[in-house]
């Protein structure tokens, strides 16, 4: 059992929202590209998600980059698994392997 404070709340969030954007700014208001290009992305294909602004908690900002390993933000989660940054959601839309991870996991219709 992980003891980490930080981790514990990320694997909280991961467990009560089926899609999760760790990401800088919110959803209506992108305080970069990447996640403004994420947020996007979801939206447009109609994913119901919870965006989690990395800027406002300088501890989930940096714990979020040791969970996954991941240098960058924003990071996308579905069903709790990690699925990538920006650019592999950016690529996975285009090639139509988010539409389908997302119905496999039940999130899309």
């Amino acid at each position: 059992m992980n003891t980490n404070p930080v981790f514990e709340r990320i694997e909280q969030e991961l467990n009560e929202n089926a899609v999760v954007l760790y990401m800088k700014g919110t959803p209506m208001f992108p305080q970069c590209g990447f996640s403004a290009a994420t947020s996007k992305i979801l939206s447009d294909l109609g994913v119901k998600f919870k965006g989690i602004d990395v800027l406002v908690d300088p501890s989930i900002r940096e714990g979020i980059k040791q969970y996954t390993n991941w240098p960058t933000i924003p990071q996308l989660y579905v069903k709790g698994e990690f699925v990538g940054g920006c650019d592999i959601v950016r690529e996975m839309a285009a090639n139509g392997e988010l539409q389908t991870l997302l119905q496999e996991k039940g999130v899309l219709s």
